[in-house]
């Protein structure tokens, strides 16, 4: 039978006898009557002290419980005389599971975020560490939730495609083909050049074509030698597409999309968020909370410009109509502006792939991107363009081979239907929702240019 974990035990209404208890020792200190053992089995943030006498036969032992160790404890639950903690466990029996020496990396003492990288093996049983990654493990579980609950399927699209959805080029080569083989693309396992995916929004298309709403959730690469706070090969992202959807359509559901993330944040990682607004940084619970209550405010990428060079801030990278928004834009439009988040709509058609909606002006198409303080971009969308010579002519435009594309083309071809979809990216999502402010601090193994350790 399972044993109980510190959570739960942390949360009892009532002493219990003749528990037993499993984790990895914080700390030890001794009195002379007794050792104080500070256990914690990644549960909760919170440690359960445990208190074992000397006189009890396994006392021997208690020199060999260092940091890092691991033990088993049975004993009795009972109110804590200590104002730290509402029970502390009086241990009956102690036994080692498993020993750590003085070279544990993970001593009482402060430990950098880039040594923490360095042991990304260990770095999980540190407070902030396991804090991020329960916060990761409960929004994806309320992410399922949120689309669940509104009717959406859970769509698994392929991590292996020939097709790059952004046009970028910028994917990882899969290939059985040995080191420095001249063979042809034909000659490879799958008879043609394929790649790691950028994104699953094609073939999910594909089904929200057929089954109106779903959702997909998993791994995307992307080879970009970038080593930004914000960027990482490999990260996780969050993609619905709906048949039957405008542009205003998908962008109230980005926002209720981050909302009922943020209201299962609060119900359920309140622990957590403490602790973030205590270490990382102060504002946090307030700016979420702000995000929470508040309606996002909208504006198009015409205004935003504007108001950017009308804002009399000097900023690294210039701006002008036709250029992209540079994190440093995003960042004053959600922090400054609007203090609140934020989402750009129709941006020029020069900047985005082909296949977003092109609006009648000519000029720009039907896409968006939801833009939150702290961060910047977290939600970019659009509404996919349905007519097929519109967008066969921006395939064409964009040097895209026509019978690749061709089944993409078939579903403007056979029924086609206004649609629109987003995607977010977890780990961005994960940065506001902590306030980390570096994305190889939300994902358990970071891989970035040089670095695919663990």
């Amino acid at each position: 039978m399972p044993t109980p974990n510190i959570r739960a035990l942390l949360a009892s209404t009532s002493p219990q006898q003749d528990i037993t208890v499993q984790g990895w020792v914080r700390t030890r200190r001794d009195s002379k009557a007794c050792t104080f053992i500070s256990l914690n089995d990644g549960s909760c943030l919170r440690e359960l002290q445990v208190v074992a006498d000397l006189t009890l036969p396994c006392a021997d032992l208690y020199p060999k419980i260092l940091t890092g160790a691991s033990v088993r404890v049975t004993g009795d639950l009972v109110a804590s005389p200590g104002a730290k903690q509402s029970y502390e466990l009086l241990a009956k029996n102690v036994e080692i599971l498993g020993e750590a020496d003085g070279t544990y990396p993970l001593q009482k003492k402060g430990h950098t975020p880039e040594f923490l990288r360095s042991i990304a093996h260990l770095r999980p049983r540190t407070n902030l560490l396991s804090s991020v990654f329960r916060v990761r493990s409960r929004m994806a579980f309320a992410i399922h939730q949120f689309f669940q609950e509104q009717d959406f399927f859970y769509v698994h699209t392929p991590i292996i495609t020939a097709s790059d959805c952004e046009g970028a080029g910028e994917m990882f080569r899969v290939t059985t083909l040995p080191q420095g083989s001249s063979a042809k693309p034909d000659q490879d396992f799958f008879g043609k050049p394929a790649y790691l995916t950028v994104s699953g929004q094609l073939q999910g298309e594909t089904f929200a074509c057929a089954l109106s709403r779903i959702y997909t959730f998993g791994p995307t690469f992307r080879a970009e030698n970038s080593n930004t706070a914000r960027h990482a090969a490999e990260f996780w992202m969050i993609e619905p597409e709906m048949a039957f959807f405008d542009l205003d359509a998908d962008m109230t559901l980005a926002e209720q999309n981050v909302k009922f993330l943020l209201k299962k944040l609060f119900e359920t990682c309140g622990e957590e968020l403490e602790f973030f607004s205590k270490f990382i940084d102060k504002d946090l619970i307030t700016r979420l909370q702000h995000t929470l209550e508040k309606p996002f405010q909208r504006i198009s990428y015409t205004d935003a410009v504007e108001v950017l060079l009308k804002s009399g801030k000097q900023f690294e990278y210039p701006v002008a109509w036709g250029e992209n928004l540079q994190s440093e834009h995003e960042r004053f439009l959600a922090e400054e502006h609007f203090k609140s988040p934020v989402t750009v709509f129709n941006y020029p058609k020069t900047l985005k792939p082909f296949y977003m909606r092109q609006n009648d002006d000519g000029k720009t198409v039907a896409a968006m991107d939801v833009l939150v303080p702290g961060i910047g971009e977290i939600i970019g969308g659009s509404q996919r363009e349905e007519r097929l010579d519109l967008l066969e002519a921006a395939m064409a435009h964009h040097g895209l081979d026509p019978e690749s594309y061709h089944w993409y083309a078939d579903l403007r071809r056979y029924g086609s239907v206004p649609h629109a979809g987003y995607g977010m990216g977890f780990e961005r999502f994960l940065m506001f929702a902590t306030g980390v402010s570096n994305i190889r601090d939300v994902i358990p193994f970071a891989r970035t240019p040089g670095h695919a350790d663990f």
